[in-house]
């Protein structure tokens, strides 16, 4: 009888280990990867969301989001939400060209907030079709260069700025005098060709006339109403619209699961990141940026 007992003691012990592994491989699920259901898990009715706020001062940790969008098998479509507006050329090209690799095998919805221009709606091109509310703020395709020169309050103030350098535009940008002419040749160029990019990813992400993108890439912004007759976006609407598009373009039946990647961050936290980034970045020189002032 206390054998019988025993065995059966084990064999509850067994079955409540297996359950406890089942239990916590579901709330993995469940939380795969951030928010969602477990049946959204398996169902594979999941839209994921990525949002791109603030300064574009760094893309890292977007573009792993999006990658890891593109390679969760749960995940059909994607939105991804703009509240930026813009930053630093390369980081901008970086998550445009995430999106594009995610568009390749999933689809890709742009939901335009308050604000998402220069870079915020460069990465937008990068989508199947952008959403916007008829009172955001975008367009803004161009590129800025700047940086401060005092020379003047130098002399005033008997402060001379001595530079050895090892070629004539190798302190290009100084504070200390006024660019030369050659300066301004390259400066010229520069801005240039990067301006071009930014044409060439709208041309190509828009499927527009070279011409009509050209009309509208003076650097001025639209509202959301204003780039639906420009073309630079394909319908009015918000967030929630967007998760339907994306849902409808996926063939999600019924209401998607809408899934993050991001882990959680203390609030505090994230306003002083955002307070950094803002002020550092903006008051730094020599960014070359898709940025809207």
């Amino acid at each position: 009888m206390a054998k019988h007992t025993r065995g059966w003691l084990l064999g509850c012990g067994l079955l409540s280990m297996a359950g406890l592994m089942v239990v916590v491989s579901l709330a993995a699920l469940w939380n795969l990867g951030g928010s969602g259901s477990f049946l959204g898990a398996i169902s594979g009715n999941k839209v994921g969301l990525v949002v791109i706020e603030g300064p574009i001062t760094g893309s890292r940790h977007l573009v792993d989001e999006i990658e890891a969008h593109r390679r969760d098998p749960a995940v059909r479509a994607v939105v991804i939400r703009v509240e930026s507006p813009g930053g630093g050329v390369a980081p901008s090209q970086e998550i445009h060209d995430a999106i594009l690799r995610l568009r390749a095998e999933k689809p890709v919805v742009a939901s335009l907030g308050s604000v998402a221009a220069s870079g915020g709606y460069y990465a937008a091109v990068a989508a199947d079709s952008i959403v916007a509310n008829p009172g955001t703020l975008t367009g803004s395709i161009g590129v800025i260069f700047e940086f401060p020169t005092f020379p003047d309050l130098l002399e005033k103030l008997g402060v001379r700025y001595q530079v050895y350098k090892s070629g004539s535009m190798k302190d290009i940008g100084s504070f200390s005098r006024e660019p030369t002419e050659a300066e301004d040749d390259v400066l010229d160029a520069i801005i240039d060709d990067v301006y071009a990019q930014f044409v060439d990813a709208v041309v190509e992400g828009r499927g527009l006339p070279r011409e009509q993108v050209l009309a509208a890439a003076d650097g001025r912004v639209f509202t959301g109403r204003q780039a639906l007759d420009a073309g630079l976006v394909d319908r009015l609407g918000g967030l929630h619209e967007a998760v339907l598009l994306a849902a409808d373009m996926a063939g999600i039946s019924g209401d998607p699961e809408i899934l993050r990647k991001t882990r959680p961050v203390l609030p505090w936290l994230h306003l002083l990141d955002r307070i950094l980034r803002e002020n550092s970045y903006f008051t730094s020189s020599r960014n070359l940026s898709y940025r809207f002032r």
